[in-house]
């Protein structure tokens, strides 16, 4: 939230002042931005695939 909107989630009330609608357009935002989030939940199309695969643990 702070690389993209500068805001600092750590803040206290700043999401008890804020409603869920504020929250859910800016994680989407986030999505559609350039983030280590959109990185994360949206995998490019060359990484390859695991599917079918196991680890050990």
């Amino acid at each position: 939230m702070h690389e993209v909107y500068g805001l600092d989630l750590g803040v206290p009330g700043l999401l008890r002042a804020r409603s869920w609608r504020w929250l859910r357009v800016r994680i989407l935002g986030l999505l559609s931005a350039e983030s280590r989030l959109a990185r994360v939940l949206t995998p490019s199309p060359d990484a390859p695939t695991t599917r079918g695969t196991t680890t050990r643990r």
